[in-house]
């Protein structure tokens, strides 16, 4: 498909040089001949590309309904399970309509900022079906809905990751309330700051291939500011609280790794061998997590469970998402492999020391994975590990991890200061939390007026 769009494309062009004035002087710069190929050579549009992102943008929104969705539902007790599934549900919704009003103009607006897109594209301004959005081969676009589409997927599930921290206790109103604040304030800039040519992460030469920091950073730390300020929930310690059902859990986890390849591979724009690339750490990380978290249960535990099991297939997926398309496959392997300890580690030890309640560890996971995947990216790049090789100016090891490091830093304070603020601000106009009643009984039916399951 693809060389046939490119034959097209060159004959149009082969029509251009003929008809052109300085096809026929002799003495014409190649400056000027390299323009003109390159201007034709950039209206052309690969179906499979176009294709290929349709179908990634997809896979993203089946990880959060019903992937994330299920995941978490799972985890949580039965009497939650409807509010986990609601509050999925309608944060995608809402942050699907800011997206298109004025979220997209604020990640890639097209302005010069660093910190922001600007307002040029405000309710999708200027955008029809004809404009496109470049891509990282030069020479191959595609149309600017498609590119939007894409974007919103990901801009839609970074705040329903945040739900698994405040489960089971939070405000269903405070929710979407927060949830508009921290994707205009805090989602929106981070995206522009890394993904966008003129983004400060970005200009820093920071990779972060499909989200580490924009997704799970991000979401991991606004999770741990939750946990921190809305305290534990009832019972917290003292009742039983564990999963309801293992089995929509493992269901949940398992359309993650599915939805996961549009994620990852479809962050390379193209269907080319740059998206096969993460298409296969996506594979070979996620499962050496999941055996490194079955391992370092069973030796300390004595038993592997299925919701080791789980989390570990979530913690390689979020390890891998910053270096999948610069890290080679044994590179993806031992990163996989690293992961899972440091996420336990967390979710066991530290989150026991602080005693801080993040219900279904959004940041020992999501957070700390987050930022192990992003930091190792700088590594694991290095072309004698196997990796596509340093983006730096430097060229050098060090150089590419301390901007990594730049920009782990930067999402954290931007995300956990951010969310600080907008939380107070949300409590102060709706409220954050249900009272102890409503918590005793169940969001199900006091947030939403029906129960997940009937006797």
């Amino acid at each position: 498909m693809k060389n046939l769009t490119k034959l097209a494309g060159l004959s149009g062009l082969l029509a251009a040089i003929a008809s052109s004035s300085w096809a026929q002087d002799a003495t014409a710069p190649a400056a000027d001949a390299a323009a003109a190929v390159a201007e034709v050579a950039a209206d052309v549009i690969d179906k499979g590309d176009v294709a290929w992102m349709m179908t990634s943008s997809l896979l993203v929104l089946f990880m959060i309904v019903p992937g994330l969705a299920l995941f978490y539902g799972g985890l949580v007790r039965s009497k939650n399970m409807l509010s986990v599934l609601m509050q999925c549900t309608l944060i995608t919704a809402v942050v699907m309509i800011v997206w298109i009003l004025w979220g997209y103009s604020f990640a890639f607006g097209g302005g010069t900022s660093p910190y922001w897109g600007g307002t040029a594209k405000l309710f999708l301004a200027g955008v029809t079906p004809e404009t496109t959005a470049a891509t990282f081969s030069s020479g191959i676009v595609l149309p600017e809905y498609v590119f939007i589409a894409f974007q919103m997927t990901f801009a839609a599930i970074t705040p329903a990751l945040i739900v698994g921290a405040f489960a089971e206790r939070a405000k269903f109103s405070g929710i979407l309330l927060f949830t508009v604040l921290w994707v205009t304030f805090i989602y929106f800039p981070i995206a522009h700051m890394v993904w966008d040519g003129a983004g400060l992460i970005f200009n820093w030469s920071a990779i972060d291939f499909a989200g580490g920091t924009v997704v799970h950073i991000n979401a991991g730390m606004a999770g741990l500011v939750w946990a921190m300020v809305l305290g534990p929930r009832v019972g917290f310690g003292k009742d039983n609280m564990a999963p309801h059902s293992m089995t929509l859990t493992m269901v949940g986890a398992s359309m993650l790794w599915v939805g996961w390849f549009g994620f990852n591979a479809g962050s390379n724009l193209e269907a080319t061998a740059g998206a096969t690339l993460a298409m296969l750490n996506t594979f070979v990380a996620t499962a050496a997590a999941i055996v490194s978290w079955s391992l370092v249960e069973g030796l300390v535990r004595g038993k592997a469970s299925g919701l080791g099991a789980a989390s570990g297939m979530v913690a390689g997926l979020v390890a891998i998402t910053p270096a999948c398309g610069t890290t080679g496959p044994v590179g993806a392997i031992v990163l996989g492999l690293i992961v899972s300890p440091v996420c336990f580690f967390f979710v066991t030890t530290v989150k026991q020391m602080f005693k801080y309640d993040d219900s279904l560890d959004v940041f020992g996971v999501h957070g700390i994975g987050g930022m192990v995947g992003a930091i190792l990216t700088g590594v694991l790049c290095a072309p004698s590990l196997g990796g596509t090789g340093f983006v730096v100016e430097a060229g050098t090891m060090g150089a590419q991890v301390f901007a990594q490091l730049k920009g782990v830093i930067v999402t954290i304070l931007w995300s956990g200061i951010g969310s600080l603020i907008l939380i107070y601000i949300t409590k102060a106009i709706t409220g954050i939390r249900v009272a102890a009643d409503d918590e005793r009984q169940g969001l199900d039916l006091t947030s939403h007026g029906e129960s997940a399951y009937h006797s």
